[in-house]
């Protein structure tokens, strides 16, 4: 396979997967390299997704790790056996790679739990909301930049209406209820925009009040990608140089603290519905 000039990060989550499984073999790469029968650097290589790796070679370096999890393996199987990227790649070149793994992350996800601070969650936004929220960016993007952010943005909404679209739970702070972005009509629209989208069957969301007091949040969002296996989980963080990613288990056994936390001093689903409607009658 020719050599990759980007990785996407699910490509080099697959080999950071790759690597993690040698070492828990207790394997060194040139050991890995001579039961395998090639070059050392090849095993580098694929564990630092410089190059792809196909489904067979997913499965012998299984077998020679004498990994146990079989459902782990396959789901490793799986991700090698994607060879084309997804609809985001027509905004490669266009918008930071970090935009392209973000939305690649929610399309393979099995199930989302985010948390938002200062702005609506991203696949929840309406146009014009989305287009305020992009237009306050520091510098701002010219109208070329901002029309295909928003496009891209505005096409990451599609999980949602997909035949198997993947369970969701937002968790939303009164601060980014309230927060302007646009005029009071475009905040207005948002929040009953907010309030159909949670009578989705795919669809939670809970409000986190005020009232329920100060915790701590590493950045002003998280996004907590389930996937095929726990193993496979990715927490996303934004911050002002782009998102970041993160797949160590100590990192997402935290972040799931974090969620957990927020998600019992959140309004039920009800309180919220009902909490998001008063604010948007105030607008």
């Amino acid at each position: 396979m020719p050599p990759r000039s980007v990785p996407t990060a699910r490509q080099v989550r697959l080999g950071t997967e790759l690597r993690r499984m040698r070492e828990g073999a207790g394997l060194s790469i040139q050991e890995a390299a001579d039961r395998l029968g090639i070059n050392r650097t090849h095993i580098t290589n694929l564990e630092l997704a410089r190059f792809g790796v196909s489904e067979e070679r997913v499965r012998a370096l299984a077998a020679i790790y004498a990994c146990p999890d079989s459902a782990y393996v396959d789901a490793l199987v799986a991700m090698a056996r994607e060879r084309k990227g997804g609809w985001w790649e027509e905004y490669r070149g266009y918008i930071a790679t970090g935009g392209l793994d973000l939305a690649e992350l929610e399309y393979y996800a099995t199930s989302l739990r985010v948390l938002e601070i200062m702005h609506m969650p991203g696949l929840l936004q309406t146009e014009e909301y989305a287009r305020a929220v992009l237009g306050s960016t520091v510098p701002q993007w010219s109208a070329t930049d901002l029309r295909r952010r928003l496009s891209h943005r505005m096409k990451r909404r599609d999980i949602l209406d997909r035949d198997d679209p993947p369970p969701c739970t937002f968790i939303i702070h009164e601060a980014a209820l309230r927060m302007r972005f646009g005029t009071d009509r475009v905040l207005r629209a948002q929040l009953d925009s907010l309030l159909e989208s949670s009578e989705r069957k795919n669809v939670t969301v809970r409000v986190l009040t005020f009232e329920a007091g100060g915790f701590h949040v590493p950045g002003l969002s998280v996004t907590y990608a389930l996937g095929a296996v726990p193993q496979l989980d990715t927490a996303q963080l934004d911050a002002a140089h782009g998102p970041v990613f993160l797949d160590a288990q100590s990192q997402l056994v935290n972040h799931r603290g974090v969620l957990d936390r927020t998600t019992e001093a959140a309004l039920s689903e009800k309180e919220s519905r009902d909490f998001i409607r008063g604010i948007a009658q105030q607008t």
